[in-house]
């Protein structure tokens, strides 16, 4: 139960919160929070912005600039290993929560293609196209994922922290010199 939540929470993460779908071209901005690449920009051009003025995250509010769109390589990966394990809004229907089925055989996806990277049926794993492939159950995958998420969300947060330290850093330059300017007047 308690992989199921992470997966669910770490699917949470990977969904654009305009768009409601999975990020397409991640990007962070200034405050921190991420957005499909189309779908920030086009919530600047809706709002007027088409040049680099600020905008109001539609999350937290925080004013932002368009120039602080920076490319979120390591979502773009969880996402797409996301969609690669079938979690979510895959090819296969579902017929009970968390019961993806095969697209082609209506079974349940209980194994894992390591070659193809994508959940199958026992019936696919006997198909010509899969035999030779290194085949997991799916459970086993999915520990596999979740540790290479987690080590993705670990150096992903010492970024961030990284980018927040030099950013007050630069806050305090900033500052430092308004007391200079303003001492010398």
């Amino acid at each position: 139960m308690a992989l199921a939540g992470a997966l669910e929470r770490l699917q949470e993460e990977a969904i654009c919160p305009i768009c409601l779908e999975y990020m397409s071209e991640p990007v962070s901005i200034d405050c921190g929070h991420n957005f499909c690449r189309g779908c920030i920009a086009k919530h600047c051009q809706e709002k007027g912005l088409w040049a680099d003025g600020p905008f109001s995250c539609p999350q937290c509010r925080a004013s932002c600039h368009r120039s602080g769109f920076r490319p979120n390589r390591q979502l773009a990966n969880i996402v797409e290993s996301i969609r690669q394990l079938g979690l979510r809004g895959g090819q296969g229907t579902e017929r009970a929560a968390g019961t993806p089925l095969c697209p082609q055989h209506d079974e349940r996806l209980k194994l894992f293609c390591e070659e193809d990277e994508e959940p199958i049926c026992v019936v696919c794993r006997e198909s010509l196209h899969h035999r030779p492939h290194t085949v997991y159950p799916i459970e086993e995958a999915a520990q596999v994922y979740k540790v290479k998420l987690q080590q993705s969300l670990e150096h992903l947060s010492k970024e961030v922290e990284d980018v927040r330290k030099r950013e007050l850093a630069e806050r305090m330059k900033t500052q430092e010199c308004k007391a200079r300017v303003w001492l010398n007047s």
